[in-house]
């Protein structure tokens, strides 16, 4: 049936009948051409129409091609398109060095149906991948389909294998995420699953602008780390592991003012290439997901409540010459003065028995509320999805000050333990941390939680704990010239088994603040090292607690950043030890 028969009436669409009319008008001329014994002008006429067709075709193919070329986004930015399902974006660290990066790798496949001779395929096969099972190759090169054999060969294995020559045997291209540096920073920068999607530290928390900087312009992520710091921080650390042979250690370091988090470190680690070959142990991020008891770091917020609260100053005094009841228990000084001490001396001495007695002039409703503003109660804000949330008392009574005041009876994680430093130390705001560099100059506003003479005071009073020979926990964290601020921890755990603190086993920490002499909006920063459960030795005395393995650690770290972090040595503020070499070791809580 022609087109005629139909007649444009039958076409509803405008379009269909002006094109309609116009096939019908063509068709009418051929007739006219051959009624008149013209046959020449029906081939005119034909060949008209096929040029115009074909040039109508061209003239959309170019269009097409001009607005792909003007307004498309493909090929734009590093590589990569919208298109490539699982693609990332780079992540690099503060500076710009790289830290995670998505590279061409290669799968390799074994059709049978195309190998030539299997036995000598298999031979060939069986030497190049010695990591290969027999069983997957047999299966592979005798079977009777295509198959898989081995996935991630990178670029130059996928060509040593090509170069043998061997007839079914083909490769296919795909995206692997690499981690140039292995287990630096990795329990930081995280993972991903063979699918691009990210399953632990930044890959996990900020996926989704991973996953867009891949597709859109380009641009990398880039985390609050300074590799530099990361390094050094790791370093000592597993130094420090080594030597005390703890079950686990944690390090951190951060800027006060803007909560970045510019090294975190988790002992034992992993490199992240081969993260589905590390145990739960090394994948576990101890700094964020593990909670501890941290001992003597509280009596630094306890202390700097009892200053902003005003229930004492620097040179109230506390008896500390008996030991201490309140409530259903007494309190005794690990390493007792049997003095009078001031607050400053308390501190310095870490005494239980005066910062037990604080804490009751503070009260339970006033002591939890500053937790509570401390972000003590909740897992600490950051990015991170492993932010473990903290094991807290279910009541306030008298028992629970005395516990709480100098850092038992409540868990918490040491980002937890780090964000409510920073705030004791940058004049008393409240921020979040982040794994996110922030821009040049920024400080996020924060909520106001103690004064800032009380955090003016808080800096004194732990630069007086580390100044050699002021008697203080923490003198073997001083570096001179750096003016290093800190308060030892050691934290007794408590053993299911006896149903009491076991005095075997402790997490043993040094919270540490530099520079703490200048303005209190100087820059500044905070670092952490905690060790789970060490095991003091002939160089320790025989002591496991926080002055003597964790201390020393969080000095040789400060020593080293330092210079990355722009905090010059002051001359005037070196000075050297008055105490005698040989003179007795204190236990350094």
């Amino acid at each position: 049936m022609s087109l005629s028969n139909l007649g444009p009436g039958g076409i509803q669409s405008p379009l269909w009948r002006w094109v309609v009319e116009r096939v019908w008008r063509l068709e009418h001329a051929f007739e006219r051409s051959r009624a008149a014994a013209r046959p020449e002008d029906d081939t005119r006429i034909r060949i008209f129409l096929v040029m115009g067709f074909f040039g109508l075709c061209f003239v959309g193919v170019s269009l097409g091609a001009g607005w792909s070329a003007l307004f498309s986004r493909a090929g734009q930015g590093n590589g990569y398109t919208l298109g490539v399902e699982g693609a990332r974006g780079d992540v690099v660290d503060r500076n710009g060095a790289l830290l995670a990066v998505d590279l061409a790798h290669y799968a390799l496949y074994v059709d049978p149906r195309e190998v030539w001779d299997a036995k000598e395929t298999r031979a060939a096969l069986g030497k190049a991948l010695p990591q290969v099972p027999a069983k997957r190759l047999d299966k592979a090169v005798f079977g009777d389909h295509r198959a898989f054999v081995l996935g991630g060969l990178t670029p130059d294995e996928k060509d040593a294998i090509f170069n043998l020559g061997l007839p079914g045997v083909s490769f296919e291209e795909q995206e692997r995420r690499m981690y140039p540096l292995g287990a630096t920073a990795a329990h930081l920068i995280g993972f991903v699953d063979s699918g691009g999607k990210g399953l632990a530290g930044a890959e996990r928390a900020l996926d989704d602008p991973i996953r867009k900087a891949a597709g859109g312009e380009g641009r990398p992520t880039q985390l609050s780390i300074d590799v530099r710091v990361q390094a050094a921080l790791e370093d000592e650390l597993r130094k420090a592991a080594e030597e005390f042979t703890p079950k686990g250690a944690v390090g951190l370091v951060t800027n006060v003012h803007t909560g970045e988090i510019l090294g975190m470190a988790s002992w034992p680690d992993y490199d992240a290439n081969k993260a589905g070959a590390a145990t739960n142990d090394q994948r576990l991020n101890r700094a964020a997901a593990s909670v501890y008891e941290m001992g003597s770091t509280f009596k630094a917020f306890t202390v700097a409540i009892g200053l902003d609260t005003g229930v004492a100053t620097a040179a109230s005094t506390f008896d500390a010459r008996e030991p201490y009841k309140l409530g259903y228990r007494t309190i005794h000084d690990y390493h007792a003065t049997r003095a009078v001490l001031n607050l400053v001396e308390v501190f310095q001495h870490s005494s239980n028995i005066g910062t037990a007695m604080l804490a009751e002039r503070v009260g339970g409703q006033r002591l939890s509320q500053y937790f509570i503003n401390l972000g003590l109660t909740k897992p600490a804000k950051v990015e991170l999805q492993e932010s473990a949330r903290p094991l807290t008392p279910r009541k306030w009574d008298q028992d629970t000050v005395a516990s709480t005041s100098f850092g038992h009876g409540m868990n918490i994680s040491p980002l937890a333990l780090a964000q409510a430093m920073n705030a004791l130390l940058n004049g008393g705001e409240m921020r979040p941390l982040t794994i996110r560099k922030l821009p040049p100059g920024v400080r996020p506003e924060g909520k106001r939680v103690l004064s800032e003479h009380t955090s003016a005071e808080m800096l004194k009073i732990m630069r007086a704990n580390v100044i050699p020979g002021e008697g203080g926990s923490g003198g073997k964290a001083d570096v001179p010239g750096l003016s290093v601020g800190g308060k030892t921890g050691t934290g007794e755990k408590y053993d299911p088994a006896i149903r009491r603190y076991n005095h075997q086993r402790q997490v043993s920490s040094f919270a540490a603040t530099f520079p703490t002499d200048g303005a209190l909006e100087a820059d500044r920063y905070f670092v952490l090292i905690l060790l789970d459960e060490p095991k003091g030795n002939a160089n320790s005395f025989g002591f496991s607690t926080g002055g003597w393995v964790a201390a020393p650690a969080a000095g040789r770290v400060i020593e080293r950043i330092a210079p990355f972090l722009g905090v010059k040595r002051k001359t005037e503020l070196v000075t050297i030890a008055s105490s005698p070499k040989n003179a007795a070791p204190e236990a350094g809580l």
